[in-house]
């Protein structure tokens, strides 16, 4: 059958093989005439069947209509959905250390069947739940002896750059990944990084040394650039990369907020109060996707994800997701994203014409958005009033548990503490008449030994 496309990918346009559309609310991938021989010997060697045993690539299947004439194609396939779109720089560190670790196990497996990456993107990494998994079926193509790897720098810089930063310096640095859509330059990352990082060899050959090489290859004549690899070359360079990454850690797993949990002012009735609440309202509202801001280290988010088809966890605090993602990936947790946010300075939509990359609310709403102890942080801590988080709020979800802390709070006491005090309009009638204006309040119920509020509500339909 023909078909009208609704919505091709923004980013497509960087791949010549083909591109991704979107068709009825299904994401397609046309593949070009000119990628013929590679798809052919990725399916035929067997080697995607490898990759979807080991579910280390996105299953596909084929179908059987045609583009308009504009568009030459040759095949179309249907991947595997991904409940949520996420990008590198949302991260924490040991999610982008699998997703770089995934791709040379990916690297190995092509070579064993005569294929290799042609393009290394950490782009190319999605995750369902907390596993990482492979989503470009065409960035495989046919091995040659002696030619070398050409995704080699993008690999580099894409995946030990930000991890090498961050593991010598601080995770604040993932964020430079932002800036620069193609990874941290090697030389940027290089003049970043400690005199004591060249003791590793892993960091001093594939960042440092590199990042010297490239400068003088980039220097030189095409016709004087002489670069030849044999396949056992290869695989020691993939096998060095493997080793230097998994060497690579954190300095330390403690943040101010990744003990809040068990230091917050909970008493155990009000806890307990709390989570019954939350799982009786979330049991009323029967949820497909939650989004839980300000997850912490998601107490509450597994509670939720048993009620739930999918929880996007998010935080501002890179050790909090750090700690809970640790904690998922062992149990090969489905459902539950972990991602690193700052809700008062959200994910950017960049790249060409800014639509390469969506923000969080392009690229998906949720049917419940779960605010707990929350609500301070963006109106103290960020000075954001009311009204402006209420709109944000009725952006991304249709309906909305929050919990309100008064003023006497002891946490936020020690927020205030050191600073004017300019929040006057901090109180529970304000915060309430503010989100009236967006949503219904359905129930609300107190907790226990404490002044703090929960609410539910339900986006009006303006």
């Amino acid at each position: 059958m023909s078909c009208a496309i609704t919505d091709i990918n923004p980013a497509s346009f960087h791949d010549p093989s083909g591109f991704i559309f979107t068709y009825e609310n299904e994401i397609y991938r046309a593949i070009a005439p000119s990628y013929f021989e590679n798809f052919s010997l990725l399916t035929k060697s067997e080697l995607y069947k490898t990759l979807i045993s080991k579910k280390l690539i996105v299953e596909h299947s084929e179908r059987e209509f045609f583009l308009p004439g504009e568009y030459s194609t040759y095949k179309i396939i249907k991947p595997e959905k991904i409940p949520f779109i996420s990008y590198p720089y949302e991260w924490c560190f040991s999610q982008l250390k699998d997703a770089a670790l995934l791709t040379l196990i990916i690297q190995k497996e092509a070579l064993k069947y005569g294929m290799l990456l042609k393009d290394a993107s950490a782009y190319n990494i999605q995750f369902i739940g907390a596993k990482p998994i492979f989503i470009d079926t065409l960035s495989f193509e046919k091995y040659e002896e002696g030619k070398p790897w050409i995704a080699y720098r993008q690999f580099c810089q894409h995946f030990l750059s930000p991890l090498a930063l961050m593991h010598y310096k601080s995770t604040e640095l993932s964020k430079l990944s932002i800036n620069f859509i193609d990874g941290i330059p090697l030389e940027l990352a290089s003049s970043l990084l400690p005199k004591r990082s060249y003791l590793n060899s892993g960091i001093a050959s594939h960042v440092h040394i590199h990042a010297k090489i490239q400068e003088k290859i980039t220097k030189q004549k095409k016709s004087e650039r002489k670069i030849a690899l044999s396949k056992k070359q290869l695989l020691n360079i993939v096998e060095h990369l493997i080793d230097t990454i998994s060497s690579l850690k954190l300095k330390t797993n403690k943040s101010h907020w990744n003990k809040y949990a068990s230091e917050n002012t909970y008493s155990v009735k009000a806890k307990e109060a709390k989570s019954k609440i939350i799982f009786d309202w979330l049991l009323s509202v029967k949820p497909k996707t939650i989004f839980d801001v300000g997850c912490n280290t998601g107490d509450y988010t597994l509670q939720a994800s048993k009620l739930c088809d999918y929880i996007v966890a998010i935080d501002s605090d890179h050790q909090c997701i750090e700690s809970f993602y640790n904690s998922l990936s062992g149990a090969n947790t489905k459902n539950i994203l972990p991602l690193i946010v700052d809700l008062a300075n959200p994910t950017p939509a960049i790249g060409w014409a800014n639509e390469e990359r969506k923000t969080i609310s392009q690229r998906g709403k949720a049917d419940v958005l779960l605010a707990l102890a929350f609500i301070h942080h963006l109106r103290i801590r960020n000075n954001i009033p009311f009204h402006l988080i209420a709109n944000y709020f009725s952006e991304i979800t249709h309906h909305l548990i929050i919990e309100y802390i008064p003023k006497d709070d002891r946490m936020v006491k020690e927020m205030i503490a050191g600073r004017e005090d300019i929040f006057a309009d901090y109180t529970q009638g304000n915060f309430t008449s503010a989100f009236e204006k967006y949503f219904l309040i359905k129930k609300n119920h107190s907790l226990p030994d404490s002044g703090r509020m929960l609410f539910l509500m339900t986006k009006k339909i303006l």
